[in-house]
């Protein structure tokens, strides 16, 4: 005899990364020149248009949602490039204010610790201001590594958004 279709399964909590034993975290601040809603969306939808290698990203925007992409940088002429992937999942999302996702890399990158990446994204004047804070180093190193490169790369991110990259 057919059973009635069940309700699904509540959702599973967010389990947010206990980052008790990596205390190091930096805060990065940039002022762009274009509205929240593209910036939310460059990292929610389009992250191979600014960041990601093209056809790399698997990517949904939805709280638990993981992803995927890989980043590439350039070796000797000649040489294919040097291939960084990235994993994570998404905590929270605020359309056109929040972006809250785990980040997760390998040698150079994070060293395999899974850190906590939150851009906080606000109108401001005649742009928007973005904060991004992240969180969850192993070692000041290891933070002050990313802490340079977050600048470069939200430098790009503006150029590509306003057109003069």
């Amino acid at each position: 005899m057919p059973t009635a279709p069940t309700d699904p399964a509540p959702t599973d909590p967010i389990r947010v990364p206990d980052l008790s034993d990596r205390p190091h975290r930096l805060s990065v601040e940039r002022a762009m020149m274009t509205d929240t809603h593209t910036v939310y969306v460059a990292w929610t939808e389009q992250f191979d248009r600014w960041f990601a290698a093209p056809g790399s990203v698997a990517m949904t925007a939805e709280v638990n949602a993981p992803f995927f992409f890989e980043t590439e940088s350039a070796q000797e002429p000649g040489t294919p490039p040097t291939r960084h992937p990235h994993y994570g999942r998404f905590l929270r999302l605020e359309p056109s204010r929040l972006v809250e996702l785990t980040w997760v890399t390998g040698r150079g990158g994070t060293e395999g610790a899974e850190t906590v990446v939150t851009l906080q994204i606000a109108p401001h004047k005649i742009g928007m201001h973005l904060r991004l804070t992240h969180a969850g180093f192993y070692d000041e190193a290891t933070r002050d590594r990313h802490e340079s490169a977050w600048h470069q790369i939200l430098a790009h991110l503006d150029e590509v958004l306003t057109g003069s990259a």
